[in-house]
């Protein structure tokens, strides 16, 4: 499967942007997808994760309440909804399809840069 990820951009602190990730192939009503992302001189973390049914999706700690994964398996997308930015929200952001569970990701999407300035 291949990945996707567009969405990303500038927006000041208390503002809202929506992630895109778009999976070619087949199955992705199948796969876990993930969110994650990597802030400059940082390791990559994760952010948020939807099971196949869509029934489980955690969340870091640093981004509940804020942000929310959801995903159109007619589409074969992922979105993640990201409100009231803080600047400490800044990285480049990758989605990551799992082939089982949410745990272990087995295809990852180029990224989408999200700069969030005060």
């Amino acid at each position: 499967v291949q990945l996707q990820a567009f969405g990303g951009g500038l927006v000041q602190a208390g503002g809202s942007l929506r992630l895109s990730c778009a999976a070619s192939g087949r199955g992705f009503s199948s796969y876990g997808m993930g969110w994650f992302r990597q802030a400059p001189g940082k390791e990559r973390e994760f952010v948020a994760a939807v099971s196949s049914s869509g029934g489980s999706t955690p969340y870091a700690d640093s981004v509940k309440g804020r942000f929310t994964i959801s995903r159109d398996n007619a589409k074969n997308t992922v979105y993640l909804q990201m409100n009231s930015l803080k600047p400490e929200d800044t990285a480049v952001y990758y989605c990551a399809a799992a082939c089982y569970g949410i745990r272990e990701y087995d295809y990852w999407g180029q990224g989408t840069q999200v700069t969030v300035s005060s």
